[in-house]
């Protein structure tokens, strides 16, 4: 996978204002108004900046926490974790692995074996709908 290296000025030319906030300055979209947060559809999450496939539609479900979850990526080397202090809390940013991009982040409270919670902002994502297998 290529990495993608751009300067603030080329992202800003490529991204709307909330969603340059969110991706690249490591913001937060308010909880429950995401486009995402309660979407059903079958797809691929990728990253709202590169492209990159990050989620699948399969590892999607509802937390309750206002925004779109998942148990874990697609690829995990998709992602990358990173140590977040910012607002006086431990935490693990999420952060796409080819760009460099904020996502959301992970935390040890989800289902399933791994017992993780991806928390990502509907902003950080694009997805690419696909019929549903019959």
């Amino acid at each position: 996978m290529d990495k993608v290296a751009k300067t603030d000025d080329q992202w800003r030319e490529q991204l709307d204002p909330e969603r340059f906030h969110v991706l690249r300055e490591a913001g937060t979209e308010p909880p429950f108004t995401g486009a995402y947060t309660y979407s059903k559809a079958d797809g691929v999450y990728r990253c709202g900046a590169c492209g990159a496939d990050l989620f699948s539609s399969e590892s999607k479900y509802d937390s309750g926490s206002g925004w779109p979850s998942f148990t874990e990526p697609a690829v995990a080397e998709a992602v990358e974790l990173r140590e977040d202090n910012s607002l006086m809390m431990r935490r693990t940013e999420v952060v796409c692995a080819r760009c460099g991009s904020h996502l959301g982040h992970v935390f040890p409270d989800g289902p399933g074996p791994t017992g993780e919670r991806y928390c990502i902002n509907s902003l950080a994502l694009d997805l690419d709908e696909r019929e549903p297998e019959s």
